[in-house]
């Protein structure tokens, strides 16, 4: 996948596992230019992300539900991902 397309397919991954309230998916690959982890091509992104389906859950269980989420990005087009993840009621 092109480096244009990789935002949209975060987002539309994260939208069907979570129905969200709010989503927010930030690039910021272009800030990582010559890092280590920039060599093979992958992305770096910071995702906000509000949905019902976060209660009940700790921060851990909330971010390896967004990786679970986002599969085989993770290996293919993701280097760092940066997860806020907020139920409604934490969101206010």
């Amino acid at each position: 996948m092109s480096p244009a397309e990789r935002p949209a397919a975060i987002r539309a991954a994260l939208e069907a596992a979570f129905a969200p309230l709010a989503l927010e998916v930030v690039d910021d690959s272009h800030r990582h230019a010559g890092h280590a982890g920039a060599r093979d091509g992958r992305g770096h992104f910071n995702v906000a992300i509000v949905s019902r389906r976060f209660a009940g859950m700790s921060p851990l269980a909330r971010h390896r539900a967004v990786y679970a989420a986002l599969g085989e990005l993770m290996t293919t087009d993701i280097h760092a991902l940066a997860i806020v993840a907020r139920t409604p009621e934490e969101a206010g």
